[in-house]
């Protein structure tokens, strides 16, 4: 299972530049530790895609999230996404042990990134494999 890690520069981005229900959500793989990049996208000021090493896409199926939900009940908002899977087709994915999720529609910050997985070990798809990313059955997040 993996672990869920919020990017606490999206508290902020998601009041200021982020449109849930109309922008774009994207997946980023990395096999670089956040804390080991030249600037960790986990420091305050530094959650954008810039500063995600990411792997090679050649092989891979479409990241792009296709949202489920977006509502408030009762004060609290959910967001949720569809369970997304990547198939490596034509040659090997990877090796990824971060999944970033990210809002490719904002220019400033440009791409900034909402959370990450952490998996616990390198995955590399081989041609034909897949890895489902499957979402919490009670959002990516809730706010209230």
């Amino acid at each position: 299972m993996a672990t869920y890690v919020k990017i606490n520069d999206w508290v902020e981005n998601e009041g200021e530049v982020a449109d849930l229900d109309g922008d774009t959500f994207i997946v980023a793989l990395s096999n670089t530790a956040p804390g080991s990049e030249s600037t960790p996208p986990t420091g305050d000021g530094d959650g954008v895609l810039a500063n995600v090493t990411q792997i090679s896409y050649t092989n891979c199926s479409s990241r792009t999230l296709s949202l489920a939900s977006s509502a408030q009940a009762s004060g609290t908002y959910t967001i949720d996404f569809s369970n997304l899977v990547l198939t490596a087709s034509g040659g090997t994915v990877g090796p990824f042990r971060y999944v970033y999720i990210y809002d490719d529609t904002p220019t400033s910050p440009a791409d900034p990134l909402v959370c990450y997985f952490d998996y616990g070990s390198a995955i590399t798809l081989a041609s034909g494999e897949t890895l489902t990313i499957t979402f919490n059955a009670s959002g990516l997040y809730t706010k209230a």
